[in-house]
Protein backbone atom coordinates (compact mmCIF):
# COMPACT_ATOMS: atom_id res chain seq x y z
CA UNK A 1 0.00 0.00 0.00
CA UNK A 2 1.13 3.45 -0.71
CA UNK A 3 1.87 5.88 2.51
CA UNK A 4 -0.99 8.16 1.43
CA UNK A 5 -2.97 5.21 2.29
CA UNK A 6 -1.61 3.89 5.56
CA UNK A 7 -2.23 8.14 6.75
CA UNK A 8 -5.82 7.94 5.74
CA UNK A 9 -6.07 3.98 7.94
CA UNK A 10 -4.08 5.53 10.86
CA UNK A 11 -6.39 9.02 10.82
CA UNK A 12 -9.61 6.96 10.21
CA UNK A 13 -9.10 4.46 12.93
CA UNK A 14 -7.72 7.25 15.27
CA UNK A 15 -11.03 9.47 14.64
CA UNK A 16 -12.90 6.27 15.52
CA UNK A 17 -11.33 5.32 18.60
CA UNK A 18 -11.46 9.01 19.86
CA UNK A 19 -15.18 8.76 19.01
CA UNK A 20 -15.67 5.73 21.07
CA UNK A 21 -14.00 7.17 23.96
CA UNK A 22 -16.32 10.62 23.64
CA UNK A 23 -18.86 8.17 23.85
CA UNK A 24 -17.55 6.48 26.84
CA UNK A 25 -17.40 10.02 28.49
CA UNK A 26 -20.60 10.97 27.85
CA UNK A 27 -22.25 8.22 28.97
CA UNK A 28 -20.23 8.23 32.49
CA UNK A 29 -23.20 9.52 35.19
CA UNK A 30 -24.03 13.23 35.71
CA UNK A 31 -24.64 14.46 39.60
CA UNK A 32 -25.05 17.95 40.56
CA UNK A 33 -21.36 18.09 41.46
CA UNK A 34 -20.47 16.86 38.30
CA UNK A 35 -19.03 13.69 36.72
CA UNK A 36 -19.42 10.66 39.06
CA UNK A 37 -16.49 8.56 37.19
CA UNK A 38 -17.56 5.89 39.75
CA UNK A 39 -21.39 5.46 39.25
CA UNK A 40 -22.83 2.33 37.39
CA UNK A 41 -23.05 3.21 33.59
CA UNK A 42 -25.93 0.58 33.54
CA UNK A 43 -28.28 0.69 36.11
CA UNK A 44 -29.17 -2.87 37.38
CA UNK A 45 -26.75 -4.41 35.00
CA UNK A 46 -25.37 -7.93 35.54
CA UNK A 47 -21.88 -5.99 35.90
CA UNK A 48 -20.70 -2.94 37.20
CA UNK A 49 -19.61 -1.28 34.18
CA UNK A 50 -18.25 1.93 35.33
CA UNK A 51 -15.93 4.61 33.61
CA UNK A 52 -12.40 3.10 34.91
CA UNK A 53 -14.30 -0.37 33.57
CA UNK A 54 -15.08 0.58 30.13
CA UNK A 55 -11.78 2.60 30.14
CA UNK A 56 -9.90 -0.64 30.96
CA UNK A 57 -11.64 -2.77 28.12
CA UNK A 58 -11.58 0.44 25.43
CA UNK A 59 -7.38 0.36 26.31
CA UNK A 60 -7.49 -3.29 25.32
CA UNK A 61 -9.01 -3.50 22.74
CA UNK A 62 -6.96 -0.26 21.16
CA UNK A 63 -3.83 -2.11 21.71
CA UNK A 64 -5.14 -5.27 20.08
CA UNK A 65 -6.24 -3.00 17.64
CA UNK A 66 -2.50 -0.99 17.21
CA UNK A 67 -0.66 -4.03 17.23
CA UNK A 68 -3.20 -5.49 14.29
CA UNK A 69 -1.88 -2.54 11.98
CA UNK A 70 1.44 -2.62 13.34
CA UNK A 71 1.51 -6.13 12.05
CA UNK A 72 0.13 -5.43 8.69
CA UNK A 73 2.27 -2.47 8.33
CA UNK A 74 5.51 -3.88 9.41
CA UNK A 75 5.11 -7.77 9.45
CA UNK A 76 8.25 -9.06 11.69
CA UNK A 77 9.46 -12.90 11.71
CA UNK A 78 9.63 -14.17 15.08
CA UNK A 79 12.53 -14.16 17.48
CA UNK A 80 14.05 -15.89 20.52
CA UNK A 81 14.42 -13.97 23.96
CA UNK A 82 15.30 -14.41 27.54
CA UNK A 83 12.78 -17.33 27.28
CA UNK A 84 13.98 -19.37 24.38
CA UNK A 85 10.91 -19.72 22.72
CA UNK A 86 9.89 -17.59 19.70
CA UNK A 87 7.93 -14.90 20.04
CA UNK A 88 6.16 -11.97 18.00
CA UNK A 89 5.32 -8.25 19.08
CA UNK A 90 1.44 -9.85 20.00
CA UNK A 91 3.13 -12.76 22.32
CA UNK A 92 4.99 -10.10 23.84
CA UNK A 93 1.91 -8.10 24.25
CA UNK A 94 0.07 -10.80 25.74
CA UNK A 95 2.73 -12.36 28.25
CA UNK A 96 3.18 -8.56 29.19
CA UNK A 97 -0.93 -8.34 29.89
CA UNK A 98 -0.40 -11.54 31.74
CA UNK A 99 2.04 -10.46 34.25
CA UNK A 100 0.91 -7.33 34.95
CA UNK A 101 -2.26 -8.73 36.06
CA UNK A 102 -0.06 -10.73 38.20
CA UNK A 103 1.67 -7.95 39.44
CA UNK A 104 -1.11 -5.88 40.16
CA UNK A 105 -3.20 -8.56 41.74
CA UNK A 106 0.33 -9.42 43.83
CA UNK A 107 0.68 -5.60 45.12
CA UNK A 108 -3.47 -5.40 46.07
CA UNK A 109 -2.35 -8.19 48.62
CA UNK A 110 0.86 -7.18 50.11
CA UNK A 111 0.39 -3.09 49.46
CA UNK A 112 -3.20 -2.30 49.41
CA UNK A 113 -5.22 -0.63 46.99
CA UNK A 114 -4.10 3.12 48.49
CA UNK A 115 -0.71 3.43 46.26
CA UNK A 116 -1.71 1.12 43.28
CA UNK A 117 -0.36 3.61 40.91
CA UNK A 118 3.19 2.32 42.08
CA UNK A 119 2.30 -0.95 40.99
CA UNK A 120 1.19 0.38 37.35
CA UNK A 121 4.78 2.19 37.54
CA UNK A 122 6.30 -1.41 38.12
CA UNK A 123 4.00 -2.74 35.63
CA UNK A 124 5.44 0.09 32.85
CA UNK A 125 9.26 -1.61 33.58
CA UNK A 126 7.96 -5.03 33.33
CA UNK A 127 6.35 -4.34 30.03
CA UNK A 128 9.31 -2.30 28.51
CA UNK A 129 11.89 -5.28 29.71
CA UNK A 130 9.34 -7.80 28.48
CA UNK A 131 9.14 -6.34 24.86
CA UNK A 132 13.48 -5.60 24.99
CA UNK A 133 14.54 -8.72 26.34
CA UNK A 134 11.64 -11.66 26.24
Amino acid sequence: MTRTRWTTIYLVTGAIMAAILAGLVAATPRTEDGIDWFAPMIRGGWMAWTFPVALFFYLIASLLILFTLLAIRFPEAPRRGLLRIETTRGDRLFITLLGSAFIHLAWLFLAGPDLLWGATLLCLVYAAAVFRWV
